[in-house]
């Protein structure tokens, strides 16, 4: 335990709940601020992507004894469903026998984690703008209105977990020495739903990830625990197969005949969820320092957003966390030394896991039909298999391991050099699984 401080968390969403709960069990007074009404009382927006809990972070879970409450509202995928443009069905594991990735519905998770965090004796402030904070002072300005009265809630210390436009980091981002970067996608998402069927049962495989890839854009589809899928399609605004061409319903039906043709019967109500639901933007956030002095810390989005295609978003936020939690256990008290190890832990491998969710939109959206990958993803099992001390992929790797991130990230560059020699083998389709192929990568990783 250490000294009880009274610490302020701002975002009530996914990372600043759990953090919550986690500094109450360390001993502290904590109460979380979101601008937001409960989203316990409110239907959710339409602009969600369902989440995809991997092992860092049912690490965070079960540390702090929630994991069981919450593998109750998930799902476990264990393998990916991919629709190809012929209507035909591929499937691809995930990883080994009983490895699997589990989908929530980032909602449902949400208010579970605010109820758990009640339960622990956290305190929550719904409806409170934070429009700015005294860094030095760890004193929140709240009001109804930026340009309004406010008031001042002073505390011993801040966590700004209030997301890609944090007001906290806002607050940082004014002082010298701040480094701070954000790059959107060209590329957006839109909901869409598809309805389980009469008798609750879902329409497609519950256990899988579905991805109908089609290059520049594609469709994904993640079950819930009612039966539906949350469906998310991927596309450019601007340009050939984008948001902007699909602006009546005829283009939109015959878009979706021509490119998701096996979606009919699923998706009853694509033209009227394409059209109610909001088009959203995707964005690469970096910055650093994450502290200031013992006072003020960012934690998850405020201080690394990602994009959503390696579902590491949670993930990485809820790490951070375990993370932050080993730090205050080793140095107790000393909140300057606990905040500078937990930056310049979390930063290298925050950028890392930022770099593999941008390239894994080009895995997802075009490589999962592309035979040389499929063939790629072959070659590396059956190796693994029978190297699994020699070889783990760069997919396992940042899934199914606690690996930081940056070392995957530099693991999984040395692999793909070494596939690229094997792939371009003559026969290597007709000789894959033989002992040419594996002495080969056996002598590669020498090499390396």
């Amino acid at each position: 335990m250490q000294s009880s401080k009274k610490i302020a968390v701002v975002g009530a969403g996914l990372v600043g709940s759990l953090l919550a709960i986690y500094l109450k069990k360390a001993g502290h007074i904590v109460h979380v601020y979101d601008r937001s009404p409960d989203i316990r009382n409110i239907q959710f927006s339409g602009r969600s992507i369902n989440l995809a809990m991997s092992n860092r972070g049912w690490r965070a879970l079960e540390n702090i004894g929630i994991a069981d409450d919450i593998r109750k509202i998930g799902i476990p995928m264990d393998k990916r469903a991919i629709h190809n443009m012929d209507q035909s069905l591929n499937y691809q594991k995930y990883g080994k026998e009983g490895e699997a990735i589990y989908s929530l519905s980032r909602g449902v998770l949400n208010r579970k984690m605010i109820d758990l965090a009640e339960e622990k004796g956290v305190e929550f402030f719904f409806e409170h703008k934070v429009w700015d904070v005294s860094l030095s002072e760890a004193i929140l300005h709240i009001g109804e209105e930026e340009r309004g009265e406010w008031t001042d809630y002073k505390y011993d210390m801040v966590f700004g977990s209030d997301g890609a436009f944090s007001r906290v980091r806002h607050r940082m981002q004014r002082q010298s020495m701040f480094n701070y970067s954000q790059d959107f996608l060209e590329i957006g998402y839109k909901e869409l739903n598809i309805p389980a069927n009469a008798d609750g049962s879902h329409k497609l495989d519950k256990n899988s990830l579905h991805i109908w890839p089609r290059g520049n854009f594609m469709l994904i589809a993640l079950p819930n625990l009612d039966g539906s899928f949350t469906c998310t399609l991927f596309m450019p605004f601007e340009g050939e197969n984008s948001f902007a061409q699909l602006n009546d319903e005829k283009k939109l039906v015959d878009f979706f005949a021509k490119y998701f043709p096996s979606t009919k019967e699923v998706i009853p109500d694509l033209v009227k969820d394409f059209f109610k639901n909001p088009k959203s933007y995707l964005v690469t956030m970096k910055c650093f320092p994450w502290t200031h002095n013992d006072k003020v810390a960012l934690i998850g989005d405020a201080c690394h957003a990602i994009v959503p295609f390696y579902g590491h978003g949670m993930n990485a936020g809820f790490e951070d966390i375990t993370i932050l939690s080993e730090l205050m256990e080793k140095y107790g008290d000393d909140w300057q030394t606990i905040f500078t190890a937990y930056e310049n832990s979390r930063k290298p491998n925050a950028d890392a896991i930022a770099e593999l969710s941008y390239r894994n939109f080009m895995e997802m959206s075009t490589k999962t039909a592309d035979p040389k990958f499929l063939l790629q993803k072959k070659i590396e099992k059956w190796f693994s298999e029978k190297h699994p001390d020699k070889w783990t992929p760069l997919y396992s790797r940042v899934t199914f391991s606690h690996q930081p991130y940056s070392e995957a990230l530099a693991i999984g560059d040395r692999q793909n050099e070494i596939m690229e020699d094997i792939l371009a083998m003559e026969s290597i389709e007709e000789i894959w699984e033989t002992e040419p192929v594996e002495q080969r990568i056996l002598a590669l990783l020498e090499e390396k």
